[in-house]
């Protein structure tokens, strides 16, 4: 029987609200993959809409319990990082790399920085610089078009988009962070569909994945999309085929919610679309 895959997922936890780590584990989990985690800071609920939150921040737990996981001898087939929310925490996750990857981990980074063309109120223009230079380690880069921007340093456009000018966008982030892969979110031609741009700077290959365009803003979206396209990459999809299936798992749990009329605070119920998503995979 061939040895199952593992990904270190490291995120934070929110206790109510589903994003993060609480999309994560269960989502790679369903993939057949074995989900580790590193929690980068534990709040009550997540930080979009909620009020009068606990934080705990864990950085100083950080590389203990990495290079305790380097003297068992630990390695992972993926390295999967989410919000990271200071300068110390980016500075670590290049020893974390060093300690727990080899030459066949997928190094796969989330630059959650910002939305909606602006940078989330924790941060400050001198944190998509640093960012940028934590992308250069990584194999596959997840940036929405906000962050595409803050990492090239452009001004924001609001779509909808021209395939020139995603292009375009896609081409210059290969050169400024190195990624080989880049999964480009947010991307839409018409206001009837939503979904990705890939683009596999080895083979100078793009291509388009849309689906259907919900009307609404949900949180936590960004993480089940990223934690179903990791959990499909390291089953061993190709680059658009893990897309495909991440952006199909996504709109079916927004899909669900919104019919359901959710709040939309607590984030998408993808739970009972895990079905949609491990028949993609082959599982069921």
């Amino acid at each position: 029987m061939e040895r199952q895959k593992r990904v270190l997922a490291v995120h934070d936890i929110s206790g109510v609200g589903r994003c993060s780590l609480t999309v994560a584990l269960p989502i790679i989990s369903a993939a057949g993959v074995e989900c580790s985690v590193l929690p980068t800071a534990v709040l009550s609920t997540h930080t979009g809409g909620f009020t009068g939150y606990t934080f705990r921040d864990l950085t100083d737990d950080l590389l203990p319990m990495a290079r305790h996981w380097a003297d068992l001898g630990e390695k992972f087939d993926a390295i999967y990082t989410g919000y990271l929310g200071s300068f110390a925490q980016m500075d670590m996750m290049r020893e974390i790399f060093s300690l727990l990857a080899d030459e066949d981990t997928l190094i796969a980074v989330d630059p959650v920085m910002g939305d909606n063309g602006k940078l989330y109120a924790a941060f400050d223009m001198t944190f998509p610089p640093a960012m940028r230079a934590l992308c250069a380690y990584a194999d596959l880069i997840k940036p929405n078009m906000t962050e595409a921007a803050l990492l090239l340093g452009e001004e924001y456009r609001p779509g909808p988009y021209t395939k020139e000018y995603v292009e375009g966008l896609l081409e210059r982030l290969a050169e400024a962070t190195t990624a080989r892969r880049i999964v480009l979110t947010g991307v839409y031609f018409n206001e009837k569909t939503l979904g990705a741009a890939t683009f596999d700077a080895e083979a100078g290959e793009i291509a388009y994945v849309c689906g259907e365009n919900v009307p609404g803003l949900y949180h936590g979206t960004g993480d089940v999309f990223g934690s179903a396209l990791v959990g499909a990459m390291v089953r061993g999809l190709t680059l658009s085929e893990a897309v495909r299936a991440a952006v199909d798992f996504t709109v079916a749990a927004i899909r669900t919610t919104a019919k359901a009329g959710t709040d939309i605070r607590y984030g998408v119920n993808f739970e009972a679309n895990l079905p949609v998503y491990m028949k993609s995979l082959g599982i069921l």
